[in-house]
């Protein structure tokens, strides 16, 4: 089974290696294909990997090239993990947004626009040479914004593209941990949009185990969300937020934070980065163990996600067992698995709505849990959203519409739309000026002056 990866100088695709090399099944994926447009960032990942190869019988082979036609070529599966734009483009993102008082975070609020304003067009592109090159070939998404790229390129390629995020695993994970339930037995019901949904039940044995851990403020404040989100303030949801909510729950604090921040996240994994890469590339120091310098970078990038939003919060550090790897390399494969084997798996993935949330139509990406198998990713039924889950999740994927349509018509008036009628963005006015901001720092959005 052969395996393309665009975006394969990306950081984190040796996560994705990781867990191919630790399956020894039968039809397991047998040969890599990393695609980037940056040369030297391939160069350098493709030496990670073949340090995580060494001594490994029947590893994967792996190839590289910067010819997207090559890559998509006799490709069975396709993993979109690109940033157009780069690190850059993301810290430019942050900045244009706090200049205007707003929060500029990758996927959240104007900086998640942005972001989708220069991707959706570079991802329709995409989707329109895979279904040229590869038509049986199935994308797995982890490109951001998740929810409304896989929604751009399920125009082009219907069910065969389906999102996946690291974000609902990792809270399934904690909260059954604080539980003492094994996660592998347990059923999440968890429901929403990309970084915009709320775990409402964990069932074990027809038994729904959520309200003992929303009664123990002790156990919630053993879980990141309760620390970041506070024990009373979850006890009124009856819920689990996704982290991402924090930026919705508590906007002024976490925007303060931001600004007073000394480097926004996407600077700080900017230079982070750039040493990395640097350093492989041997104009960062003595050469040495590519793995291992991974390794260091890959710990330090883990021990300060979304610091600045636990700083808002008053809650110091991630815990140790917080920072343990296994998201999305592990939801990738399990989907491979389940599509290439006929594997069946419950997994929470961002697919088309069919008639799952009666408040979207049926063409909308949602984040819900599906059952896999052969045929694909098929929504599970769940119970509707309360209120005022309702009201957050279509404003967004209004704002998501007006994305779209704003990247296939090169219209000015529906990116302004989008920018206005996020919850994050309280004024039209601002909305215009953040446009202006952007199409000053990003040559990519030239074609929204019309």
């Amino acid at each position: 089974m052969r395996l393309t990866i665009l975006g394969g100088g990306g950081f984190r695709v040796p996560l994705v290696y990781g867990a191919l090399l630790r399956d020894r099944a039968e039809g397991r994926v047998t040969r890599v294909t990393l695609y980037d447009v940056d040369a030297g960032r391939l160069t350098a990942v493709a030496r990670v990997l073949a340090e995580q190869a060494s001594g490994v019988a029947d590893a994967p082979e792996i190839r590289v090239t910067t010819d997207l036609d090559e890559a998509l070529r006799g490709a069975d599966f396709v993993f979109s993990a690109i940033r157009v734009g780069g690190l850059e483009g993301r810290a430019a993102d942050e900045r244009v947004a706090l200049v205007q008082g707003v929060l500029g975070q990758e996927t959240v609020g104007a900086g998640g626009i942005a972001y989708g304003l220069r991707t959706v067009p570079v991802a329709a592109d995409i989707a329109r040479r895979v279904a040229a090159l590869a038509p049986d070939a199935w994308v797995i998404n982890f490109t951001n914004p998740a929810g409304l790229v896989t929604e751009a390129m399920s125009r082009i390629l219907g069910d065969r593209v389906i999102g996946i995020c690291d974000s609902p695993v990792g809270l399934g994970r904690r909260v059954a941990r604080a539980l003492g339930v094994d996660p592998e037995e347990a059923w999440f019901d968890y429901v929403g949009l990309n970084h915009l949904g709320w775990l409402r039940g964990l069932w074990v044995g027809g038994r729904d185990e959520l309200p003992r851990l929303l009664a123990d403020s002790g156990a919630l404040g053993s879980v990141e969300e309760g620390r970041l989100f506070g024990a009373d303030w979850l006890r009124s949801l009856g819920a689990i937020p996704n982290e991402y909510l924090h930026y919705y729950y508590f906007n002024r604090e976490t925007v303060r934070a931001y600004t007073d921040a000394e480097r926004t996240r996407g600077a700080y994994l900017r230079d982070q980065q750039a040493g990395f890469y640097a350093e492989l590339s041997g104009t960062g120091g003595a050469a040495g163990s590519a793995l291992d310098a991974w390794h260091r970078t890959l710990a330090e990038r883990e021990a300060t996600y979304m610091a600045t939003n636990r700083d808002a919060a008053g809650v110091g550090d991630r815990d140790e067992e917080d920072l343990e790897s296994g998201g999305y390399e592990k939801v990738a494969l399990a989907l491979m698995r389940a599509v290439a084997r006929d594997e069946r798996a419950t997994l929470i993935l961002n697919v088309r709505n069919r008639s799952t949330l009666s408040v979207l139509d049926a063409d909308a990406v949602v984040e819900v849990p599906c059952l896999v198998d052969a045929n694909g990713a098929h929504p599970v039924a769940v119970d509707p959203l309360p209120s005022h889950a309702v009201g957050l999740v279509t404003a967004v994927k209004a704002v998501e519409r007006e994305v779209l349509a704003a990247a296939e018509s090169g219209s000015r008036a529906s990116a302004v739309k989008a920018f206005a009628l996020h919850p994050l963005v309280d004024s039209v006015s601002v909305a215009r000026r953040l446009l202006d901001g952007y199409t000053e720092v990003h040559p990519g959005l030239a074609y929204l002056r019309g």
